[in-house]
Parts: C-alpha cells; structure tokens; sequence
C-alpha cells in the first residue's frame, strides 16, 4: 500500500483547508492528551476495547510533520511514542535501517556475501563474516537477552523497553503499509519485519564500537597457535599503533560543544552550540525529530538511526551536546597460558580454561562457514586491535579484551532522562543515577544560566595505581602513551575492583568522573576534559580518562581562542552562535599561512606557477567558505607538510603545558618538507585543472541527484569548527563526497517564555531515499549557510506553512 493509514497533507492550498488541518491536528492531539491523563483502569478500559482506541486496540501516533520533514510526534504512553518514532524513522532511512538490522542478526554473508565490506557504522569489521561471526556469537550467547532481563538501574529501566517495543512495531507497521521506493533496498528480500530485540542488539553494538567492536577482527580471527614460534608484539611499535587508534583526529566520529553561562549572555540565561561530527552516510547518521507525551514528556533534537530516544537535543529548560571523549572504553589482560594447553590460562597459578563459543555463518551461493571464538574471564581474545596493532597469540601469551560496555544497554535512559531534566543539576542526577554514555562527553546549559561539562563515561576501572602496579611490561609502554592498559592477567589481586557509587563492578563511579559547572563557558573538541575552560583546568582524574599538560588539537586551540573571547565580550545570543558555527576559520592558516606566503616569495628558482602560489596564500582570507581562493590550495599543502614533517618539527616554538592554547607556534619553513609539500601541492591542482584561486566551493562539493552543491568547512588538519572530511577526487573536480563532518547543529537559548529559541540544521538532511524531498534540502541550506527555525510549541508546529498530519496506527 502506498498512503499511510491516514494522511492530510498541504500542498499550498487555501486558508480554509490549512484551518481544517490544524483542527485535525488539534483533534488528534486532544484524543492523545485524553488517553494520556486517563486514570490506571481507564486506560487499561481503553486499550482492552477496541472501539475506545482509533487502532483497534494496537499501538498508535500522531506525527505532525512541518518544513524540511521533520517530525512532532505525540502518543500517549511509551510504547505509542516508541511505535511513532519508528514508523518515521522507516518513512526517511528504511534501508539504512534494515540494512543495519541484518549486520545485528548476523546475517550480511547470508545475502550480501562474506568478502563485501559493511558500511562501518556498527563495528570495525573489516568483512561481512568477521561481522557475523562477532554478532551471531553475540546472538548465540543470549548476550543482549541477559541484558534486558537485568533490572534497573544495571539494566534498562521499563520506558526504555516500551520505546524499544513500540519502535519495533512501528518499523514492522510501516513496512507493512508501504511499498518501498528507494532503490537502495526496492524489492529486496533482505527487509523485514524486526523485533524489540533486534531493537537492543543495535543499540548494545553502539554501546560497544569503542571496545569489543574495534576488535571484532581480532575476535573471530583469533584462533590456537600451531607449532610454528610467534614473536611477542613490538612494545614501541604497539604503543604508536594504540595511540594512533584512539586519537581523535584518525576517528570517523568527533565534535564540537559549547555551553555558555548567564553571564555571558544577553538575558542571563544560558546557550548551547552543539556541532557533533559523525559520518555522513550509513548507520550512524542522525535523525530530527520532537518526542511528546503529554504532561510526561516534550524533547526535540536528533536520535541515532534505530534509536527511539532523542540522543542530542533540548526541552523548554535545559539544552545539551555530545563530544566523543578521550576515555579508553577497553583494556587487555595479558595471559599467562598453561604449558600444556595453550586454551588454557593461569590465574594465581591455578589453570583456568577458555570458554568456546562455536558460530556458524549461513553464506551466499556457498556452504555455512563456522569458527571457535574464544572467551575469558575478562572477555574475548582478540589477536589485534585493527591491522597495525597485532596482539600474537602464542603458546605461553594471550590477551583478553575487557569491555565494561559490553553489560551496559543504559544508553537510553539516560538520553531518556536527560529529555526530562528541567536543569543542569538534573542532568548531572540522571548521569549519576543511570550511568549509561559509553564513549561521550556531556556539555549542557540550561534557562537559568548554569552550564555543565561533564566526561561521565562507562569506563574500565583503571587506576594510575593499578596500571602501576600491575602493567605488564607492555603495558608499561602503552598507558601512558594512549591510555590502554595491559594488566598481568595471572594476578587475581589485579582484578579491576569496584567502585561503591558504580552501578557495576569494573568501572569508575560518578565520583571520579571529571565535571564543570558553572563556568562562564565549557568547551569541548575531542581533547580532554583538561581545558573545557582554559580559565579553569581540570586535574586530578586518572590516565584512562585523558591526558593532562599534552598539546590540544588545532581545533581546540582555535574553539578555546573563540568562544573564550566570546564570553569576554558578554552579551551572546543565539545569533551569535550561529555566526560562530559559519565562521569557518582556520586555525592552521592564521597560524602559518602568512608564513608560508613569506618563505615561498622567497624560494630561489621558482617558476611562474609558484610564484602565483606564493600570491595566492598571502591574499587567502584564513577561511574555508566556499568562496575562499586560496583555500583549497593551502588544504592541499598543508596535508602533505603535515605528512612530510614530524609535529616535533613544524614548530619553531614548542609546546608548553604553561600556555597550551597558543602554543606550538611559527612555522618552521626551513623544514626541507616544506618547500616539498608546496610544490606538490601546486602540481597536484594544476594536474587536476584546478586553478590555484578556486573558489572553495567549486572543488568542494556533494553531488545530490545529479546537482553539486557546493561544502563549506575544512579539515581536522586545519583545526576548522565547522569540520568536514571530504574524499578527494581531482580526476571528478576536487573533493566530491563528504564522508563525515558537521551533521545536527543546534544553537539554543531561551528568552523567559515557554518556548526555547532553537535553530538547527542536518547537514546531509533527514532521508537518505533519492525519491524524497527531504533527500537534499537541509544539505543546501547547509552550502548557504541557512538554519532551520525550530518549531517546538503547539502555536508554531500548527502554525508551519508544510503542515501535514498522519495518523499512524497499527492494523490488525
């Protein structure tokens, strides 16, 4: 069927029919509203008498959808809200949806093949068999299923699982009503229906992508030695390899955030930007939406696709972002392996044997393929963390891999809860009580003026003095280096402990979790929680959190240098934030671009290419709008200086633990890599066609349904707020896809009425179907720099020019 169980919609029409259509939506509302405050036995009268419910008894939502398709769903209890949150979420991205599905079941090899590659965004694995045998053993062992059954707060309290429930109907009810018309998944016979659990299965795989989904090759790969000697891991080399790994430049996933208090701004009250960076297509692309149940519950922002809970957003009091942060969210233990049995490992000298998990992998045009994974006490072995950091499995050493976040499905309710905080300070109660944010920070500003930062993670319990004592020697290397830790697994007395305030044993309790409040502003770019405000350090916390005293990332110097000279010049208001988000300064060319102008206007025997280059850098405006010329030529040289030229060497002035934000400094020209990078970075335009005063924009681009739309933004590399990360392609015109970069912004603020001032924007836009007109739309707002003006209270959701009404329901 091709229409929604009930759909009005306007298509420009009169004022007579957009009046009937607000009453229509008002009616629905009301209904809803009704069933809401209905006393216990009369809403359970309700549900049991099918003529007392417009569904027949089955779940169902009022979704009001306004410009650029966005959501207002209202229901009536959990459950309802859940099923509308997931027949929407069907409507704009069914086949990412699915598509992620079959990687949680375990079955991307059944239909796709076991040599093609998933998309990434639910683990590392490199192949679809790797995948499946990681999530068909997580399957198997009834992981998720323990997880559901254990009891808050361990476990996922009960409106969690009823959103969970009802998003799993309201997916299955969609799919049944629908023909699909993307051609992505169109008549695929890899759709289907889903249950709750395929639900929590995704939502446990989020929970893990920093831990045991990093290493699910490694995983599945690892396997008994044979007779043949394997050396033991480089320590120098593995600890370069960890501390690349785990570095937030080389993530496809970072972030901006700022918090600003009452007394910098305008009114008193507080403000947020939050600017996250997540990939641009795939399974962890956002989704806008507003969640209402009367008098219980009215959050607006962006949920992870397959999510039935609002991740980033605001209500009408307090508004919040997060930063992925720099806590290691796994650890190894280094086992010490019985002489005569290599599947065996000594504890206290007293020989413990692995657990095998057999899974076997159903396979296109082929026979199943079935492995052995083998697990420990403290978790899998795994045989590497990705192809440069190997962990051999030999006859006297192995090594675990702990992750605390493979027992946390609490994710949810804290979102959950942080959609009901009316304050910061309520927002710092639900990270205490729920404990649930895997591999985030948490920066929040609310209608009174406070803000809050916040790295409360599920973190392995690693203690500097733990690491200390119980490292192995390449732990030792490795810790202070990245923050992984090697524990001897042989000892019990290096058993990870628990905290009291810990909702479960092995991980850090809220009060060791670094956290800010009140300061004028709290800023955070991926760097640790040291300098959320340069003004106000943060110290004390252990290894495994972060570093403290190390050289911040181009990006936090230059966000720290902004909004620190924001707060200084007081008075903010949301429009400010919303210049700052398109400010798209440069950070690495106010540091060197007026030197690398200078040096090259001085490099002997240059030709009249170079001698346009020099030109060209020194009349470069320090931006990546999509009108900068110049730009796209310091991007190019830039990369291959900082690939050529150690950091130690770029600098002529070095870093100082005592002025971080403005140190290192001055371009080291004399570098031999520097006139290198230049004249390559100038071969490889000309190469291209480009010419060396191109306008950003016309080389920096996606291309939507055959118009290229032009991509403001720069690099990590640059140290650019408004990141992109672009794919360059010279022989297609320049940079012609955006893998990921800036995706939901919001600023928010309040002016003393009921309503939050909010102005968002989704980057890549909420659908990811060719077909729908809500494929390409924000995308061009975001090449012009235009924001959405949100629509939160009922007299502006009624009030949108686009309004369209669809009653969904299930049939039974």
């Amino acid at each position: 069927m091709d229409q929604p169980a009930f759909t009005a919609v306007t298509l420009g029409g009169t004022l007579l029919f957009r009046t009937r259509l607000r009453r229509l939506a008002l009616t629905c509302i009301a209904l809803v509203t009704a069933a809401a405050v209905l006393p216990p036995a009369a809403a359970a009268d309700s549900r049991d008498r099918p003529d007392r419910h417009p569904s027949g008894g089955g779940l169902s939502a009022v979704i009001r959808y306004t410009e650029h398709g966005i959501p207002h769903i209202v229901a009536r209890d959990y459950a309802s809200l859940g099923f509308g949150s997931g027949w929407a979420q069907a409507a704009d991205q069914v086949c990412v949806l699915a598509d992620g599905f079959l990687t949680v079941r375990g079955e991307r090899s059944r239909y796709f093949g076991p040599d093609a590659a998933p998309d990434g965004s639910l683990s590392s694995a490199t192949k679809n068999l790797s995948s499946d045998l990681y999530f068909r053993g997580v399957r198997d062992a009834g992981t998720v299923e323990k997880l559901l059954a254990t009891p808050a707060p361990a476990g996922a309290g009960r409106q969690v699982k009823e959103l969970m429930r009802g998003w799993a109907a309201g997916y299955n009810a969609w799919l049944k009503q629908h023909r699909i018309t993307d051609p992505a998944c169109r008549n695929a016979d890899w759709v289907g229906p889903v249950t709750t659990l395929d639900v929590a299965r995704r939502g446990f795989a989020v929970s893990v992508l920093g831990g045991q989904g990093r290493g699910i090759d490694g995983i599945t790969a690892a396997q008994p030695p044979g007779t043949a000697p394997v050396g033991a891991p480089d320590a120098a080399g593995t600890a370069k390899a960890a501390r690349e790994l785990f570095a937030a430049g080389n993530a496809d996933m970072g972030s901006n955030a700022v918090a600003f208090s009452g007394s910098t701004t305008a009114n008193g009250r507080g403000l947020l930007i939050g600017n996250p960076h997540y990939p641009w297509q795939g399974g962890r692309r956002f989704w806008q939406s507003q969640q209402t149940i009367p008098g219980e519950l009215n959050v607006s922002g962006s949920s992870l696709l397959g999510t039935a809970v609002v991740n980033i957003g605001f209500n009408d009091k307090v508004a919040w972002s997060h930063t992925v942060a720099t806590g290691v969210t796994l650890n190894l233990h280094q086992l010490t392996l019985d002489p005569a049995d290599p599947t065996a490992y000594l504890v206290d000298g007293k020989p413990e044997r692995m657990t095998q998990r057999t899974v076997s992998v159903p396979v296109k045009d082929g026979a199943p393929v079935t492995r052995t994974q083998w697990w420990t006490r403290y978790g899998p072995v795994v045989t590497s963390l990705g192809p440069t950091l190997p962990l051999p499995w030999s006859a006297t050493t192995a090594y675990a891999l702990n992750d605390p976040n493979a027992t946390n499905l609490r994710g949810s309710d804290t979102a959950l809860a942080f959609g009901k905080a009316r304050s910061t300070d309520d927002m710092v109660k639900a990270l205490k009580r729920t404990q649930g944010l895997p591999w985030v920070n948490t920066i929040a500003a609310d209608s009174k003026g406070h803000t809050l930062f916040s790295q409360s993670q599920v973190l392995p319990r690693i203690t500097d003095e733990l690491a200390q004592r119980c490292s192995t020697p390449l732990g030792k290397v490795t810790y202070p280096a990245s923050g992984v830790a090697v524990l001897d697994g042989s000892r019990g007395d290096c058993a990870l402990g628990a905290d009291k305030d810990a909702v479960q044993p092995g991980i850090f309790g809220p009060s060791k979790m670094p956290t800010l409040k009140g300061a004028p502003y709290a800023e955070n770019s991926n760097d640790s929680a040291w300098l959320a405000n340069a003004d106000h350090p943060l110290t004390g916390y252990e290894r495994v959190f972060g570093s403290i005293g190390t050289p911040r990332s181009l990006r936090t110097r230059g966000g720290i240098e902004d909004v620190a000279a924001m707060a200084d010049k007081g008075r903010l208001t949301v429009s400010d934030l919303q210049k700052h988000q398109f400010a798209n300064r440069a950070p690495a060319g106010d540091l060197a671009a007026a030197d690398t102008a200078k040096a090259c206007a001085a490099l002997p025997g240059k030709g009249a290419d170079l001698a346009q280059a020099c030109d060209v850098l020194a009349a470069w405006d320090r931006t990546m709008n999509t009108g900068s010329r110049g730009a796209l030529l310091f991007d190019r040289f830039w990369r291959g200086l900082t690939a050529r030229v150690p950091t130690a060497q770029l600098w002529k002035v070095p870093f100082s633990a005592a002025d971080p934000v403005r140190t290192p400094n001055t371009l080291n020209t004399a570098s031999p890599g520097f006139a290198q990078a230049l004249t390559a970075a100038v071969a490889e335009l000309r190469t291209a066609g480009i010419p060396l005063d191109a306008p950003l924009g016309e080389h920096q681009f996606v291309v939507r349904n055959g118009k290229r739309i032009p991509v403001p933004g720069g690099t990590e590399g640059l140290g650019v707020w408004n990141k992109v990360e672009p794919v360059w392609n010279p022989a297609g015109g320049g940079y012609t896809e955006v893998v990921t970069g800036s995706s939901h912004i919001q600023t928010v603020g309040w002016d003393g009425g009921r309503c939050p001032v909010a102005r968002t924007l989704l980057t890549y836009s909420q659908s990811s179907n060719p077909a729908s007109p809500y494929y390409s739309d924000q995308t061009e707002l975001f090449s012009g720099e235009r924001w959405v003006t949100s629509r939160f209270c009922e007299r502006d959701i009624l009030g949108s020019p686009e309004l369209r009404v669809v009653w969904a329901r299930e049939r039974r």
